[in-house]
């Protein structure tokens, strides 16, 4: 009995439509942080902290993200968590 006709063989095909989707898939989750620089960063925190989603805790020199309960010592590092996080939230929401 002959082996399996070639034309029929759809493996490759499917290797090349995983890749493109998982492609797709961190272009989607990615975010920029590059352009997030001190001024940007403490914007965009006196912004979350009037918004009730970061509290500053002034004796331990920490700002709380409070919707993850992560602890920054760092405007920057709250800049760029934040907007990681929103962007992951952002992208669950889509398949919902």
């Amino acid at each position: 009995m002959p082996g399996p006709d070639s034309h029929d063989d759809t493996s490759c095909d499917y290797e090349q439509f995983e890749k493109e989707q998982l492609a797709q898939g961190r272009d989607t989750a990615s975010v920029a942080t590059t352009d997030v620089d001190d001024t940007t960063a403490r914007s965009l925190v006196d912004d979350l902290i009037d918004a009730d989603i970061v509290t500053p805790v002034p004796e331990d020199h920490v700002l709380v993200h409070e919707p993850s309960g992560t602890t920054f010592d760092s405007t920057t590092q709250l800049a760029i968590f934040h907007r990681g996080w929103t962007a992951g939230r952002d992208a669950d929401g889509e398949g919902e």
